[in-house]
């Protein structure tokens, strides 16, 4: 009989794709992200799980406007990426010499510096991908995401709400926290793709409470589609087209 008490546990595919998410978000330990870049050439699952993170998360970097900060500030950055990939090369040189046929480590998107650069001129990407994050940490769907699109207060542009598309014909609108609505009004829920005359209500939304919305009578979904939340009546707006202010606010990205 084969002892297993010894055999590691095979990890779920839900921790499975955590821990790939935090790796490509950089968010983990020094460590721990040592641990998995040791593991990644032998694990093709996890392989997959860093790929599809890459897939879901890269198109949300277009949604960020590229400020320059000070020249100081990415001479320094500069000058620490550059310590950090000679320093490996260095210890492999002095260990032993390299096999001809080694290939040289593919350049990762997140290890471009400027992708940074533009991700910090724009609070509301790094938003963006955190609210990535919790989504998948706390309502992961069935199928791969085709659309994304992270819902932002107007005025602090923070996340509330994320809308998922693994269909062009259905959306599934998922709250980041718990919104304060006033007694007498009701958050309403709209959308308008490029061309239309003017947004279509999707219905009422309950702060709090995940939603799964059909688009059978719309046309499919498509990027750059405007979703928002305003503030309405009980029923709802009266004219059929937003009448209250806006609460929440963004576009679709195509993720796949």
């Amino acid at each position: 009989m084969t002892d297993q008490r010894n055999t590691p546990p095979t990890p779920l595919p839900e921790d499975l794709s955590v821990l790939a998410g935090e790796y490509v978000l950089g968010t983990m330990p020094a460590a721990e992200r040592q641990g998995v870049q040791q593991r990644l050439p032998g694990d093709k699952a996890l392989q997959q799980a860093v790929a599809e993170w890459e897939a879901r998360l890269l198109p949300l970097t277009q949604l960020a406007e590229p400020i320059a900060p000070p020249a100081a500030l990415w001479a320094r950055i500069d000058q620490s990426l550059q310590a950090t990939s000679a320093q490996p090369a260095a210890t492999s040189v002095t260990s032993q010499p390299r096999a001809k046929t080694e290939r040289k480590p593919s350049v990762r998107w997140w290890d471009h510096l400027g992708l940074w650069r533009a991700l910090a001129g724009s609070g509301f990407a790094m938003a963006a991908v955190l609210a990535a994050v919790l989504v998948t940490r706390t309502a992961p769907v069935a199928a791969p995401p085709q659309f994304m699109v992270v819902l932002v207060a107007p005025q602090d542009k923070a996340p509330g709400w994320v809308v998922q598309a693994s269909s062009p014909r259905q959306i599934s609108l998922i709250p980041l926290g718990v919104a304060e609505v006033p007694a007498d009004k009701a958050l309403e829920f709209w959308t308008k793709a490029d061309g239309w005359s003017g947004p279509v209500s999707l219905g009422l939304v309950q702060p709090g409470q995940p939603l799964q919305i059909p688009l059978d009578k719309l046309p499919p979904l498509q990027p750059n589609q405007l979703f928002e939340l305003t503030l309405e009546p009980p029923t709802g707006s009266p004219i059929g087209k937003p009448t209250g202010p806006i609460q929440f606010i963004g576009r679709a990205v195509k993720v796949l």
